[in-house]
């Protein structure tokens, strides 16, 4: 066998069964070995055919993130494998662990300013756990081994640059053993649990904020606030692991968030991060904080620390929970039905009362899709007004997933994930939340999901703007500017596609129209026409952000009209709640 086999069998090993990418000249080989083994049906591996690399890149890391399993893609060299990049940053920042395969230029050439140049064993450092040029025969399977090894071992992006001479050279080196590992339960030190013991033992008021990191943890701290009687407030990636059946929840704090997570936090005497990198540090309170994590480097580094604890959540709370005391529950029960009256109201508001409302309240599109989406669905939502409805009507259930571009905030993110998603989960509901710049940026996979018949269905927020800048404008005072585009019908762009398609107007169809999309046995887009001056505000607004909001709203009427002011001041009254 040549190199390119020897490759795709180490891969066929580790358990891949699909790569993403676009076939081409130096990656050739590699195809044409991925051809021989017959496809997943055969028990070999799928080329899965996008349409751009970047997708190639995100339907990876989409398949890793929901599988936990390696996932592959692929680009020919220079323009290839360079699209492949935006993705591979939104894989690495998520912990997906992902092998990309950059081919390149024939060895002969490197160095010469050849055709396509780039040099990708350098483009990728900084998106990657380990990135290596492959050099000979004799070095591929040892380099494609590390690789693979690293990403699965450190839930990060590997990348192997491969010219395409090499993959086309008899494999001359023995295929190293691939044998998958049981990662470690990390356990607290003794010394913490003693301390951490004593410090919520003599606190009054604790509250939890709860990241992805709580993921297999859902029962141990529902216990530990059932005995601290600590709000649990959480971030949008720890939503799916935490939200559901949980007595204890406040929601989200955030740019995204609703609820009295924020509230609770402020109002704390003790926070507890738990497993939990949230970035915005403006968010989190200055109290005496403990953060549990299980990667050493990310403690205090968002915010100050006063009790760090190297430690995997499910085990820390294991160690430390039969030694707390019983607290008082007063704080749990006024910050709970803060939340209710939250809920009821300003979020609640937004989706009662509002079929005959036009524009339609996105809000309430969110809300209705909800109800008729399967109970174990997989959604996947475009960065922007999609993450925002998605995180606050989008229900986990303990059974769905919700996954998006949460910590690389790419644009395009959801249908290229949805891809990934529907190709590694044939068997359930994949659901691709897009708003309509977003789904424009990378709008020819929808050939893709048509070509390969995948039953992804598509709900495009159409507003004709990008509503997350226009907010970030004018909260700092400035206008929106360059926000928006001219009327599209992505509907008729997805029927000529092959698609079941509908565009809905009226809000009375709301329900329906996305209830035929679910139930058709095939790809289905429904492009529902939304309020383009509705915003979303953070659950806590800061004076200056009211100040800018106020002078960005006079500088639109002396430029364009108080009508427009008015229009948009209308539209976002639903951000004052409706008791």
């Amino acid at each position: 066998m040549n190199v390119a086999e020897q490759l795709v069998n180490q891969l066929l090993d580790a358990g891949v069964r699909r790569i993403y990418g676009i076939v081409g000249d130096s990656l050739n080989p590699v195809v044409d070995a991925v051809r021989k083994t017959g496809g997943s049906a055969k028990g070999g591996i799928d080329w899965v055919h996008v349409r751009h690399e970047e997708a190639a890149a995100f339907a990876a890391a989409a398949e890793a993130q929901l599988t936990g399993e390696l996932a592959v893609c692929a680009g020919s060299c220079g323009p290839g494998n360079l699209h492949l990049i935006n993705g591979l940053y939104d894989a690495q920042r998520s912990q997906a662990p992902v092998l990309a395969i950059a081919s390149h230029i024939p060895s002969v050439q490197i160095g010469a300013n050849y055709f396509q140049e780039t040099h990708p064993d350098r483009l990728f450092l900084e998106c990657s756990n380990y990135c290596e040029l492959i050099s000979t025969a004799d070095q591929a399977p040892r380099v494609v081994n590390s690789a693979i090894r690293h990403a699965m071992a450190n839930k990060s992006v590997s990348v192997v640059t491969l010219p395409g001479d090499i993959t086309d050279q008899k494999a001359t080196a023995p295929t190293p053993l691939y044998v998958p590992f049981r990662r470690p339960v990390l356990t607290p030190n003794p010394e913490d649990v003693e301390q951490l013991t004593k410090l919520l033992n003599d606190a009054r008021k604790i509250a939890i904020f709860a990241g992805a990191g709580v993921e297999g943890a859902h029962d141990e701290v529902l216990a530990l606030a059932d005995k601290l009687k600590a709000p649990i407030g959480h971030s949008l990636r720890g939503k799916d692991f935490i939200q559901y059946d949980n007595p204890f929840d406040v929601g989200m704090t955030g740019l995204l968030g609703y609820g009295a997570a924020a509230e609770g936090m402020n109002d704390a005497d003790v926070l507890i991060l738990l497993g939990t990198d949230f970035p915005y540090n403006q968010f989190l309170p200055d109290t005496l904080t403990v953060q549990v994590e299980n990667n050493p480097e990310k403690l205090g580094r968002r915010t100050d620390v006063s009790f760090p604890v190297c430690s995997d959540v499910k085990a820390l709370i294991e160690a430390i929970l039969p030694r707390l005391k019983e607290h008082d529950d007063k704080f749990l029960k006024q910050t709970v039905k803060r939340h209710a009256k939250i809920m009821k109201a300003p979020i609640g508001s937004y989706t009662r009362n509002v079929e005959k409302m036009k524009p339609i309240h996105p809000e309430y599109v969110a809300h209705i899709l909800n109800e008729v989406a399967d109970k174990d669905a997989i959604f996947t939502a475009d960065t922007g007004m999609c993450n925002v409805w998605t995180a606050r009507y989008i229900d986990p259930l303990g059974t769905r997933r919700l996954i998006g571009s949460f910590l690389h905030g790419s644009m395009a993110n959801a249908l290229p994930m949805a891809l990934g998603a529907q190709a590694s989960h044939p068997g359930r509901q994949v659901i691709s939340v897009s708003g309509d710049g977003g789904l424009s940026m990378l709008l020819g996979e929808l050939v893709t999901a048509r070509m390969l018949n995948l039953p992804v269905k598509v709900i495009v927020f159409n507003n004709s703007t990008l509503g997350m800048v226009k907010l970030e404008m004018l909260v700092n005072g400035l206008p929106d500017f360059g926000t928006d585009v001219h009327d599209v019908n992505y509907a008729g762009i997805a029927e000529a596609a092959g698609f079941h398609s509908q565009r809905v107007d009226d809000p009375k169809q709301v329900r329906q129209a996305l209830t035929d999309a679910l139930e058709f046995d095939g790809p289905a887009l429904v492009e529902v026409l939304t309020d383009p001056n509705a915003l979303s505000l953070p659950p806590e607004i800061k004076g200056e952000q009211m100040i800018g909001f106020a002078t960005a709203m006079s500088k639109v009427v002396l430029n364009r009209g108080a009508g427009e002011a008015v229009s948009m001041a209308t539209s976002n009254m639903r951000n004052i709640p409706r008791f």
